[in-house]
């Protein structure tokens, strides 16, 4: 069964300017900027207000498949969700570098911008990036 992660047709513009928070609105033109630098890709929207680059094709051991976006983060009040798609595993060393934050199995979870070594952050996207694009459009999660 082949499933495609829902991309929303609002534009990312329009979306980031919705935003009620200021800094927030900030942070995510930062991350925008980021992120696209790393992928190369233009941003769009996936599922509730994803900001995702670029795709990659997931097979889990259950049979279940799909795409998603290979860098993300999802902006909301009161925290920034960076994605991981390898797994926060990968980077423990790094994150524990990184600064203000918690983490979780993909997910990063910043207040904002301000709270962290933006510099490491960089680091661990583009070697996410590389590894999920090193797996020929294909990564296998269990």
């Amino acid at each position: 069964m082949d499933k495609k992660a829902a991309q929303d047709n609002r534009s990312v513009k329009d979306y980031i300017a919705s935003l009620d928070d200021a800094q927030l609105v900030k942070d995510s033109h930062a991350l925008i900027k980021m992120m696209q630098g790393i992928s190369g890709s233009k941003p769009k929207l996936w599922n509730a207000g994803t900001v995702g680059f670029d795709t990659y094709h997931y097979k889990y051991d259950s049979g279940r498949e799909g795409d998603c976006q290979i860098l993300g983060f999802y902006p909301r009040k009161g925290k920034i969700t960076a994605y991981l798609m390898d797994g926060t595993a990968h980077y423990a060393d790094s994150l524990a570098r990184l600064g203000k934050h918690t983490a979780t199995r993909v997910c990063v979870y910043i207040k904002r911008l301000s709270d962290i070594e933006l510099p490491i952050l960089e680091q661990i996207l583009q070697q996410s990036y590389e590894y999920l694009k090193s797996q020929d459009g294909h990564m296998h999660r269990v």
